[in-house]
């Protein structure tokens, strides 16, 4: 038992570091954008901020519906079928290319969506809204491209190939940093973009990365038997209607939970650029800790997805557990680094004293929520591998919008309660949406293991 604990402990770091190196740069591309529009204004910032907020959620809906492969792919591989492996990436190209279409256009009348906050007592900055729609009208014609890029890397990921993504998302990274300089500050003879040239550098990247990485699946070594597989059909429904059956809830789940921050992001913007400010330096230092117990989440699905295609239930289970324990202590050490290094970990971010006091407050909150954050990723995760995706819905949309948006909006704009604390009060209540979902998930993950293995395996290889 011992050994086999040793040996988990050593698949899921086998796992998880590419994908956590990976997801580092994937979201310091966000926090390099974030720093260089702090750089050029504060208008530019709180422009991306807003813009920012309602991107994620968009983007994030088609990860959760696209991210569903990996534990498909990862069974299949399990269950010795790798020859199906290319019909569902297949399939999940096609689905890319027509939401990528949906997406598009509600990005493009995103003005729309950023007036519904704004009224005559409260109206947002014409130029934090301008920033922002110019952002997203620019990072729209990226969108294919970041769909298609996470069909073939959900593909690797499944054939437990994480380094591929590692290797094409830094070089993303690294080419980030110097176009970004040259559309915001207007470098080369080309114009000053400001906070909107990080929205057209994002698009530029998102064709590399899918670029690079379609270029890996066609030519490498352990790719080649995936390439080769004839295509009997171009369009296959029932994989697709599979594909969208247990991707939907996990979509939906993405969205409420980044949507959640999104429509906070929204209701601070008339309390003014500094807080939005201060808001937008505290969620990308939080996007940068979430890649912890994402990466350990995604070999989390990836290994218990195996073990279930290998018809082991009781090392998946086990693996569950080690995974969870893994989360809880890094927490705890993400947590009091946060608390300790406050000070210059916001420095970073802005020199101006206002905006570094609320920032020196949220920063607290932030570290308060690691813990059932970190839980409550690992523990969708595992659920994820076992192909229990609609629960992770219900328990997210119950936790988020039920429990932490009143919590938040009670606490930070009336006075029920206390007198409106602003931002504060919306990060209180994203602890309490994210404890919630922490102790739903893990009672749910727990009476999944409880059933008899035969209905466990028999949902595993739906």
């Amino acid at each position: 038992m011992k050994q086999h604990y040793k040996h988990e402990v050593k698949n899921l770091v086998k796992l998880a570091v590419p994908v956590l190196i990976a997801q580092i740069s994937q979201t310091a591309i966000t926090f390099v954008d974030t720093i260089m529009a702090g750089n050029y204004s504060k208008t530019a910032l709180s422009g991306v901020a807003i813009a920012v907020s309602i991107w994620l959620p968009t983007i994030l809906f088609g990860q959760g519906l696209l991210t569903v492969l990996t534990p498909i792919i990862s069974n299949l591989n399990g269950a010795a079928k790798r020859n199906l492996v290319a019909d569902h990436t297949r399939q999940g190209v096609v689905i890319a290319l027509v939401l990528s279409m949906l997406m598009m256009l509600l990005l493009y009348h995103s003005d729309l969506i950023i007036n519904l906050r704004s009224s005559n007592d409260h109206p947002i900055d014409p130029e934090m809204m301008d920033v922002a729609v110019k952002f997203l009208r620019a990072i729209m014609w990226g969108v294919p491209a970041f769909l298609l890029f996470l069909v073939y890397r959900n593909q690797c990921e499944g054939l437990s190939n994480t380094k591929p993504a590692m290797v094409i998302i830094f070089i993303a990274l690294l080419a980030n940093i110097p176009i970004n300089y040259v559309l915001i500050y207007g470098k080369l003879g080309l114009p000053a973009f400001g906070g909107a040239g990080c929205g057209i550098t994002a698009a530029i990247i998102f064709w590399l990365m899918f670029i690079l990485i379609r270029l890996y699946t066609l030519t490498a070594a352990s790719q080649r038997d995936i390439c080769k597989t004839s295509v009997i059909k171009l369009v296959d429904i029932s994989i697709i209607k599979k594909i969208i059956v247990l991707g939907m809830p996990l979509a939906l789940a993405y969205f409420f939970e980044m949507s959640l921050f999104a429509v906070i992001a929204l209701l601070i913007a008339p309390l003014g650029q500094i807080t939005v400010a201060a808001h937008q330096i505290i969620f990308t230092i939080s996007s940068l800790t979430f890649a912890i117990p994402l990466s350990l989440g995604v070999a989390t699905s990836i290994r218990v997805g195996y073990l279930l295609g290998n018809k082991k239930p009781t090392l998946a289970k086990q693996t569950a557990y080690i995974s969870l324990a893994i989360s809880l202590a890094i927490a705890i050490i993400v947590a009091l680094i946060l608390v300790i290094f406050s000070s210059p970990i916001i420095t970073i971010f802005t020199k101006e004293n206002a905006v570094i006091a609320i920032c020196m407050q949220l920063i607290i909150l932030l570290a308060i929520y690691q813990a059932s954050d970190y839980l409550q990723v690992v523990a969708s995760n595992v659920l994820r591998g076992y192909k229990d995706t609609k629960s992770i819905f219900f328990i997210t949309l119950l936790s988020y919008w039920g429990v932490g948006l009143p919590v938040g909006y009670i606490l930070g704009l009336t006075d029920l309660i206390i007198e409106p604390i602003g931002a504060a009060g919306f990060w209180i209540g994203i602890i309490s949406g994210l404890a919630v979902a922490a102790l739903l998930l893990i009672a749910r993950m727990i009476f999944i293991q409880k059933q008899p293995s035969k209905i466990i395996l028999k949902r595993a290889s739906r």
